[in-house]
Order: C-alpha cells, then sequence, then structure tokens
C-alpha cells in the first residue's frame, strides 16, 4: 500500500490505538477480549511490557492499524514469535494486513526469532486466514468449539505456524 509509514508506537499513540482498538475488540468476532474493555485497558493489554508494537500511518498521520510481536513461550520456546493485527474498518480490503504482516515476518527475524506463530486464529476471520496461507502459514492445529462467536456462535481456532529460517 503506497504512501503508508509503519513505526515503532509510542505514549502520544494511546488515543489513536484506543480508537483502532476498541471497535475490533468489542465486536468480539477475532479476539478473545472482554467485549465491554474500557480504552486504557484495551491500550495496556496491545501494548504490554513484553510486546514490540508498531502503528501504521497513511500520508496524513492518521493511524490505520497496529500490530505487535511478543515471544510466543519463555524459555525453550522463546524463539517463537507471535503476533497481533487490527486494521481499522475503513482500511480493510487495501493491503494493510500484508503490509503489517511482510513487516512483523522481517521484525521477527530482526529480533532473531526462528519462526512465527498465532496461537487463536478464528475460522469465521477467513480473510486474515487467506492472507497468513498465502504468506506461507500452515493451520497446525485445529480446537473445535473454542470461539463463542456473537452471530456464528461456537466456532473452531486454528494454530497458525511458519518458520522463518
Amino acid at each position: 500500500m503506497a504512501g503508508l509509514t509503519i513505526r515503532p508506537a509510542g505514549a502520544g499513540d494511546a488515543d489513536a490505538l484506543a480508537a483502532l482498538l476498541l471497535p475490533v475488540f468489542r465486536a468480539g468476532e477475532t479476539y478473545t477480549f472482554d467485549r465491554d474493555i474500557g480504552p486504557e485497558e484495551a491500550v495496556a493489554l496491545w501494548t504490554a511490557p513484553e510486546k514490540t508494537v508498531f502503528v501504521v500511518e497513511d500520508e496524513a498521520g492518521r493511524v490505520l492499524g497496529s500490530y505487535y510481536i511478543r515471544p510466543n513461550q519463555g524459555g525453550g520456546g522463546a524463539h517463537v514469535c507471535n503476533c497481533g493485527f487490527v486494521t481499522s474498518a475503513d482500511a480493510q480490503g487495501r493491503g494493510l494486513a500484508r503490509a503489517m504482516l511482510a513487516h512483523s515476518l522481517e521484525e521477527a527475524r530482526a529480533q532473531g526469532y526462528r519462526a512465527m506463530q498465532f496461537n487463536f486464529v478464528v475460522e469465521t476471520n477467513t480473510r486474515a486466514i487467506a492472507i497468513w496461507q498465502k504468506a506461507g502459514f500452515e493451520v497446525v492445529g485445529r480446537l473445535p468449539g473454542a470461539f463463542h462467536h456473537p452471530t456464528e456462535g461456537y466456532v473452531d481456532a486454528l494454530v497458525m505456524y511458519r518458520t522463518l529460517v
């Protein structure tokens, strides 16, 4: 997507992050956070100390998306990272998720990770699943009925994985 800047998030991005995160979390369709989450709590969860957080801005400086990267596990599993992605509704379908994924794969390698794993991809999130699979992620696990979708009922969650080396 032309005209995008992906940069580390800072303290001054809290309001923009809250505006981005709250509609997604409250919709309850892709993340397991409490749908009644408040703005401060949402930002605190997204920017927890173990996470490196990035924001995506357009030419006008509007934050259109964000992602975080963190170790998926500690100790012997710390070489595998995990990421979370969120895109504003008005930027969906414009290549933002693909741009963030490409950036996150580069960032993961730069941070020394050997693989990336998505622990809980809701099966109804077909757009994300297609993007991840096109980028080489494989479904390595299925958690039957693990997510209670607000309109689809109990649906499966997928574990997706790809190596980086």
